[in-house]
């Protein structure tokens, strides 16, 4: 008798054990989903709440930011940034998500350029130029993971010589801080051992509504800035820096990001398909001004970006185009989403007479980008 109550204990064990929901953070994501290996590099999921109950989860498969739960005007937690909810999506469907990319953010003409009288070819990726990092850029790798507390985690990419025929043996750090006032400071740095260049950012791709089947053209942007790089037809710079003024560029009045963003008889936003261009911003590295704002008028949160780059790029999920799910089975439809990637500009390895991206051996490269986060009714 006593082994038939042994036994049906032991079956409702099992039982219960197996019907229990394994944990999930608060934007819904399993950690399970994202506990794999890449190239024999282990990948996970990892979640900073800070006492305000703001939450981001990011995971070591290319730096990404995964999800970030922010109060809207209501007090409801919203969702703000786009990705997938497993680790498989991430490796199977090529994207750059809110991953942080290095070594060198945004394009580079032809995928060449010269140093000390070399010529250095790179990957071309994108239009016959090499688009963050080329085909195998830093998105693409497992990043060594140390989550120091609850609200901080430092990861670190060691690329060696040669890693997309970029030169010197490099190793990066990208530190996540979450702050109690709902800022999200991230900090990069990078040292060689051979002369090369650098340039990292995240893209991450917002929508300040929480529900990106929605597009983000409604989105209010300002961005500090009285300058702009034009692009040819292949997002290319030109070279040039051109005033906003009395353009759709000009975003030092807040606007609506889709005010203009069709108005293609403006060559450079017939060239980008919409805004996917570099602002100079005035801010000259000073990290104390704000760089630029994002506000969703539905929920009347706010996004604030600080930064000690001279420039951000606003893209505007131009090339999204229904093909992609993403969280929740939620379908990824062309301008769901706004990216603001700090950085140095675009092509700067050509253009010496633009802030310098060279990293030399003793030196260490750094930059920081913090997302604050508010809310206005």
């Amino acid at each position: 008798m006593k082994n038939h109550i042994l036994l049906a204990g032991i079956a409702a064990w099992m039982l219960a054990a197996c019907t229990t929901k394994p944990d999930v953070t608060l934007s819904g994501l399993n950690p399970q989903k994202f506990q794999t290996t890449v190239n024999g590099e282990a990948t996970n999921l990892y979640t900073l709440k800070n006492k305000s109950g703001m939450e981001v989860c990011i995971t070591n498969f290319g730096g990404r930011i995964v999800s970030i739960m922010v109060p809207d005007k209501d007090g409801t937690m919203q969702d703000v940034v786009l990705g997938f909810d497993s680790i498989a999506d991430y490796i199977n469907v090529p994207s750059d998500f809110g991953a942080s990319i290095g070594r060198y953010a945004n394009r580079i003409n032809q995928g060449r350029f010269a140093l000390d009288g070399d010529t250095i070819q790179l990957p071309q990726n994108n239009y016959g130029h090499c688009l963050h990092g080329g085909t195998q850029g830093w998105q693409y790798k497992v990043y060594g993971a140390n989550q120091i507390d609850g609200t901080t985690l430092e990861l670190t990419c060691v690329s060696p010589d040669g890693d997309q025929n970029f030169p010197g043996n490099v190793t990066a750090k990208v530190l996540f801080k979450l702050e109690n006032d709902n800022t999200l400071d991230i900090k990069y740095s990078a040292t060689t051992d051979k002369k090369t260049i650098i340039n990292m950012t995240n893209h991450s791709y917002f929508n300040l509504s929480g529900n990106p089947a929605q597009p983000a053209t409604d989105h209010i942007l300002y961005v500090n800035a009285d300058f702009y790089t034009p692009v040819d037809s292949t997002f290319m710079t030109t070279g040039e820096r051109l005033p906003v003024k009395d353009t759709p560029m000009d975003f030092t009045t807040p606007k609506p990001i889709g005010r203009d963003i069709d108005k293609h008889d403006f060559i450079q936003l017939k060239n980008g398909n919409g805004y996917d261009h570099n602002w100079v911003l005035n801010t000259k590295g000073d990290i104390n001004q704000m760089a630029a704002r994002l506000k969703s008028p539905t929920t009347g949160i706010v996004l604030d970006v600080y930064t000690n780059e001279p420039g951000v790029q606003v893209y505007t999920g131009n090339f999204l185009d229904g093909t992609v799910t993403g969280k929740k089975g939620i379908v990824y439809n062309q301008r769901a989403s706004v990216c603001l990637e700090t950085q140095h500009y675009p092509d700067s390895p050509n253009k010496p007479e633009w802030p310098s991206v060279i990293l030399e051996p003793g030196q260490t490269y750094q930059s920081e980008c913090i997302f604050q986060f508010s809310v206005e009714k």
